[in-house]
């Protein structure tokens, strides 16, 4: 069965298809685009007459297709809720495509688009898939490649206002040839949050620091991060006569847990090796990857999964799910455990993500003030004792929409204009507000998002501010996405739940993940980027050779896995921020 990642998508309460069908005819003009302008489409980046003049594209270059009944699908976050309920409606009036956009839970999304990739069969026009398959698309030669296609075929429906450039995540859409596979539509960080009422609270600075020597901030390290933990839990106690706790996680063995961990854990510790947005030639994963094949998992084929950063990552998250958490977290799956830091107990949280937001600004929670600012605030998740600079420091889910060769083109051209009418500049200022999921720079640095920054406890700030770049979705080292992510939830289960230690948990999944490529290997299935592994060889080999050509996975083990705790005043982070956008080239 396939892991299904719930995440932002659980935030909504719907989680079965959500089906915008239309049946009644649909206008195809401009006074059904001015219609939307006014009444929808604001704020936006463009002027009303630069929406017009964008939407008089979309209605010419829709007339071939006016009266087909296309169909896309994507996953249930509000973003995507947003574009099936209005968005959808508004293309089918403006273009006379007739639109059904359904919602559908993760785990289905990548089980149907693997049946049309291994069937033939048009199940639907265009996908939004994350962009974690992007090693999957690139390898397995059933997606379009997006620069082909907007060069050759969907030349005539691709608008000239796209602007690729604009797009923050079209690096994590990129293949290893170079070209791009995926249209990013929307895409949300997993970052540190705290209690900001609490950090700066006089009283709790001055215990903190009374017995740990250093100040109460954001945490730049590991160490800071379980300092606050035990500070807060065994210490604090209680905050206005409610239990608090300084950490908050989930351990049910589920497939939630999969990518609880895929999604750049690893990584946040120090495994792995440099590289934007992903390391190389070792990944977060701990796949090491030479060319464009993948070539080992374990350490001794030169992998880094079960290698020393990636045992201490999860020792630390079982550490602290077991001594600074609520004791029904180790119970919980992603689902249970999202809402709980709202309800006001928890003092931080180190992988939050911040498709969150939106819930968490609720007027009346208890982590909101009257005046309608969060109690809270987000910051850069702080770094373990084997991350090195260079390295990436996180996830970032980037949803992007796909075109798969086995849809007929004419469909495919239609899905395409879709694609393009949900993230054009006419619209995607408004969906960002929505959703806060940004997917292009000129949104972010927007004066709407200016104005409503305070609301947002620093969601804005993280966007605009250069450690964005070290936040990234899973890379081109995945071979095969689907069938490696179902392995994950499986072998931390076993760690979480005491079956297994640490380091004997990574040692089968390290196992299990060369299995599968050794299978893919002998198939042949993926040509000349599929994997083909190295021969075993001791740790030691690796290690020396990682050091004599300047990389470092796999890092040996650290003598010292706790060095001293370090973090940094809040509003000094900030500040140090550029507040201008940065210059286009």
């Amino acid at each position: 069965m396939l892991p299904s990642k719930s995440r932002g998508r659980l935030l909504l309460a719907a989680s079965a298809v959500a089906l915008i069908a239309f049946a009644a005819p649909v206008r195809a003009d401009e006074a059904a685009a001015k219609k939307w302008i006014d009444s929808e489409f604001q704020p936006s980046t463009l002027s009303k007459d630069e929406q017009m003049r964008e939407l008089e594209w979309f209605i010419k270059a829709a007339e071939p297709f006016k009266g087909m009944e296309i169909n896309v699908v994507s996953e249930t976050i509000t973003t995507h809720e947003y574009e099936a309920k209005v968005l959808a409606k508004a293309f089918s009036e403006i273009t006379g495509i007739k639109l059904t956009h359904d919602l559908i839970q993760e785990g289905d999304v990548v089980e149907k688009i693997q049946t049309q990739m291994q069937s033939g069969k048009n199940i639907y026009d265009a996908w939004v898939n994350d962009s974690d398959l992007i090693g999957t698309h690139f390898r397995y030669k059933q997606a379009v490649p997006l620069t082909d296609w907007m060069a050759g075929e969907g030349k005539d429906v691709t608008s000239p206002s796209l602007d690729l450039p604009d797009f923050i995540g079209i690096s994590f859409t990129t293949a290893p040839d170079g070209k791009v596979y995926q249209l990013p539509d929307q895409q949300f960080a997993n970052l540190y949050w705290f209690r900001y009422d609490w950090f700066t609270n006089p009283d709790i600075k001055a215990k903190f620091k009374a017995k740990y020597n250093y100040e109460l901030g954001v945490p730049l390290n590991w160490s800071a991060y379980e300092d606050i933990a035990e500070f807060f839990t065994n210490d604090v106690k209680e905050i206005d006569g409610v239990k608090v706790y300084g950490n908050m996680d989930y351990g049910k063995k589920d497939p939630s847990l999969g990518w609880r961990f895929t999604d750049a854990w690893l990584s946040m510790a120090g495994n792995g090796d440099r590289g934007l947005p992903n390391g190389k030639p070792v990944d977060e994963w701990g796949i090491r990857m030479e060319g464009c094949r993948p070539t080992g998992s374990t350490v001794e084929r030169g992998g880094d999964t079960n290698g020393p950063a990636a045992v201490y990552s999860i020792a630390k998250y079982i550490e602290w799910l077991k001594a600074y958490t609520p004791p029904q977290a180790a119970g919980m799956t992603f689902s249970e455990a999202g809402p709980v830091p709202a309800q006001g107990n928890i003092a931080q949280q180190m992988f939050w993500y911040t498709a969150f937001t939106a819930d968490m600004v609720k007027p009346g929670l208890p982590v909101m003030n009257a005046d309608g600012t969060p109690k809270w605030r987000m910051a850069p998740s702080p770094k373990g004792a084997y991350w090195k600079d260079g390295m990436k420091l996180g996830y970032q889910d980037v949803g992007s929409w796909t075109l798969l060769k086995s849809t007929p083109v004419d469909r495919r051209k239609a899905a395409w204009l879709y694609a393009q009418f949900v993230t054009s500049k006419t619209v995607s200022l408004k969906k960002s507000h929505v959703g806060l999921t940004f997917i292009r720079e000129s949104d972010i640095w927007d004066k709407s998002f200016t104005e409503r920054a305070p609301q947002l406890g620093g969601l804005i700030e993280f966007y605009r501010s250069p450690a964005r770049v070290q936040w990234s979705p899973t890379g081109a080292n995945v071979p095969d996405y689907p069938k490696l992510a179902q392995l994950w939830w499986q072998a931390i289960g076993d760690a979480s739940s005491g079956a297994k230690t640490p380091q004997a948990a990574m040692d089968s999944l390290a196992l299990a993940q060369e299995s599968v490529m050794e299978r893919l290997e002998r198939s042949g299935v993926q040509g000349e980027c599929g994997p083909k592994l190295n021969a075993k060889q001791p740790m030691e080999y690796w290690v020396n050779l990682a050091k004599e050509s300047g990389n470092l996975a796999p890092q040996p083990k650290l003598a010292n896995e706790k060095p001293q705790g370090e973090t940094i005043d809040y509003d000094t982070l900030i500040g140090s921020w550029p507040a201008t956008p940065p210059k286009k080239n």
